[in-house]
């Protein structure tokens, strides 16, 4: 496992009178509304919570990912509202969409449609520290868990991440 800030150690580039350009930016979803981004993703077809995830960050374009924190309990607020069903299987919950859930979502169409316009539409910052971090995780975690990777597949991609972490710490 890779991870890119230990700790309390973080990198501040305006530390050095450089602007930062690496904070967290705006808010991808107001309070609540990240609800109706999940009832309509599983409207769309049941989901479990980790697929659930990866859309979310996918339709961000990778600059968002929910935590499992703010995910599952949101999914056991629906299954309580009677939003939506689960089905386990396995040591996993398939989550479908309920009449109720449904009409919960019809009622509020116009907001729906707006935060998953919101979510698609080109962000700015696209070049920001925080979206190329997640970029780099998400190329670094596809080739590393590709099948079983190579001792020298995992060899190559630690040498290409300690040149780059050399090459940023020689920044002035």
């Amino acid at each position: 496992m890779f991870h890119f800030f230990r700790g309390q150690h973080r990198v501040h580039a305006h530390q050095h009178g450089q602007p930062h350009c690496g904070g967290r930016g705006p808010k991808m979803f107001d309070a609540g509304s990240m609800r109706y981004v999940v009832l309509q993703l599983i409207a769309e077809r049941p989901r479990h919570g980790y697929e659930i995830i990866k859309e979310i960050e996918q339709r961000a374009g990778g600059s968002y990912a929910p935590s499992p924190g703010a995910i599952y309990p949101l999914l056991s607020m629906l299954l309580d509202l009677g939003h939506v069903s689960a089905e386990t299987e396995g040591n996993k919950k398939l989550h479908s969409i309920t009449p109720e859930g449904q009409a919960f979502l019809d009622e509020n169409r116009q907001f729906v449609d707006a935060i998953l316009a919101r979510m698609a539409a080109p962000q700015e910052g696209r070049d920001d520290v925080r979206h190329l971090l997640h970029e780099l995780k998400g190329v670094v975690v596809a080739r590393v868990r590709n099948g079983q990777p190579s001792e020298a597949r995992l060899a190559a991609v630690c040498a290409i991440l300690r040149r780059a972490a050399a090459e940023i710490a020689q920044l002035d």
